[in-house]
């Protein structure tokens, strides 16, 4: 398996889970390198099974694709930021580069250090999706190649902001309301929070043997309640 840093944690664990209760299953081996490698690496067949954080673009089409749960793009601060709620647009005028000073948005007098994740990350294609509109990221963010080091970044820095995925959202830095809709599993179950993505597996063709029955094993009640347990949406 190969893709998708956001998915990558959660199908190491399900691996790990799959092969403790399958003992003669054979290995399997997870490696990130972004949605985008991961959908190249499943077209390719170098991964029998590729992961996304994102939808597949027109190009990218021809996959088998089977969504196993939802996951929200959460936009966190530095706890001691005093804010809690911006607007989208707000938000956009932040990673435009249009508002540059947390001042301008009622808090601190304190310059804003955007943090955004790489070209061919599935949550910066996703944010781009849900929050940009089709505006570019400034070039001024500091790009990070995980959400990992996005939390580690915005944790260390009170001027900070960036997006990662809702699921390793910690104490260590603090999520934000848009207009209202705190980021929380029931929130985007219901639908009333809006910045959410799929996670997908993709194959070349139609799983077989092995593929298919670590598939089915992620999409049965256990492989779901899995998921669940850690922060996600359940697929159905």
């Amino acid at each position: 398996m190969a893709g998708s840093t956001s998915v990558e944690p959660f199908a190491e664990l399900l691996a790990e889970r799959y092969m403790t209760e399958h003992r003669a299953s054979p290995p399997i081996n997870v490696q990130g390198g972004g949605s985008s490698a991961g959908i190249q690496a499943a077209l390719s067949g170098s991964a029998e099974i590729g992961m996304s954080s994102r939808w597949l673009k027109e190009e990218e089409r021809g996959l088998e694709t089977i969504l196993i749960a939802w996951d929200a793009i959460a936009i966190i601060v530095h706890p001691s930021n005093p804010l809690s709620d911006l607007a989208l647009n707000q938000i956009r005028e932040i990673f435009t580069g249009r508002i540059e000073n947390w001042a301008s948005l009622g808090g601190g007098d304190r310059p804003i250090t955007v943090m955004t994740r790489e070209e061919g990350s599935g949550t910066r294609g996703a944010f781009e999706e849900l929050v940009m509109g089709g505006e570019r990221i400034t070039p001024a963010a500091l790009r990070q190649d995980s959400n990992g080091a996005v939390r580690v970044m915005v944790a260390g820095d009170p001027g900070a902001i960036g997006y990662i995925s809702l699921a390793i959202v910690d104490e260590r830095v603090k999520p934000l309301s848009i207009e209202g809709v705190f980021p929380s599993q029931e929130m985007v179950s219901g639908e009333a929070y809006g910045l959410v993505r799929p996670f997908l597996f993709l194959a070349g063709k139609e799983p077989q043997g092995l593929v298919k029955e670590f598939i089915d094993y992620v999409l049965s009640p256990s492989g779901q309640e899995i998921l669940e347990s850690e922060g996600l949406v359940r697929a159905e």
